[in-house]
């Protein structure tokens, strides 16, 4: 019984989606648009997410030491700061990679380079590069190296020449500012969209149900049940799930690859092609699951306050 209950919603909802092909394209459009919001935010979030990181890769503690500290005390140091649950990384560079790194920096100023050839010395320190798990996090590495009481330094705490934290905590607070501030607002933003998504939504599968106002009528007057009135506008709210993700799939591949070759300067090592690609069951799935839960509760929705069932 039950079997053939649901044989008849599958059949009179695939009928009804074929009937009304202008009405039925008229849902797929609109929940197209919708799909294709939420495949934007979904792209726009890694491109924000791999430009953040290449940012915040950037920002770093560095630890000076003084041209007599010997590699034993630094590398000691370096073990120490890898303990630290907040590091993520320790990049040591040595007073000759300083002295290079330098040349190369000021390879065209001639009076520069004459100058630190006439010492006759390499005047650079050795330093230790120290990146962060999160940007919030310098501050108490900064401050634990510092201390005299936290033992960081160990016997090498003579040996430091300075912490340039200080001198960027202005640009490390700024990022942090920048980070809490736009994923707040992206978060309101999904929100609103999501919100506008579900209205229209709603509205264009509202006016679809409109045209079986007296076909339903007739149903309730023979002693049709809920559940088999109900049933192929379901059947039918998940067909225009179906096809807007294969339309909206169909629309990002090709422009993914277009922006990727515009981008492939811009967001050096950003390939979005290659992340749609890799990511695609995972982005089918989310629009899969956004529009039938859209379009399913629409159609529940529409049927319930507006046809009286």
């Amino acid at each position: 019984m039950k079997t053939t209950l649901t044989r008849r919603i599958v059949t009179a909802g695939l009928r009804g989606f074929y009937r009304n092909r202008t009405v039925s394209l008229s849902s797929i459009f609109i929940l197209t648009i919708t799909l294709s919001i939420i495949t934007a935010f979904y792209l726009f979030h890694a491109i924000f997410a791999y430009t953040l990181d290449q940012v915040t890769e950037k920002v770093d503690v560095r630890i000076y030491f003084t041209t007599d500290a010997t590699e034993e005390q630094i590398g000691d140091v370096k073990a120490r700061l890898m303990g630290l649950p907040q590091v993520k990384s320790v990049t040591y560079t040595s007073r000759d990679q300083a002295l290079t790194e330098f040349r190369e920096k000021h390879i065209g100023d001639q009076l520069t380079i004459q100058a630190l050839d006439e010492l006759g010395t390499n005047p650079f320190g050795a330093s230790l590069s120290v990146v962060a798990k999160d940007t919030s996090q310098y501050q108490a590495i900064a401050e634990q190296v510092s201390s005299p009481d936290s033992g960081l330094l160990g016997g090498a705490s003579g040996s430091v020449d300075k912490i340039n934290y200080y001198q960027l905590k202005d640009s490390i607070d700024k990022l942090n500012n920048i980070i809490g501030w736009t994923n707040t607002v992206g978060f309101w933003l999904s929100m609103i969209f999501i919100l506008m998504s579900c209205m229209i939504v709603y509205n264009t599968i509202r006016l679809a149900i409109f045209v079986y106002r007296d076909e339903i009528a007739v149903m309730k007057l023979v002693g049709a049940s809920n559940m088999f009135i109900r049933g192929p506008f379901i059947v039918e709210a998940i067909l225009y799930a179906l096809s807007a993700t294969v339309v909206t799939l169909a629309i990002f591949y090709p422009a993914t690859i277009w922006v990727t070759k515009k981008t492939v300067f811009f967001f050096e090592g950003m390939n979005i092609n290659a992340y749609f690609l890799s990511h695609f069951f995972e982005l089918t799935g989310l629009l899969l699951l956004a529009g039938i839960v859209l379009a399913v509760i629409s159609s529940l929705l529409a049927v319930r306050k507006y046809l009286q069932i």
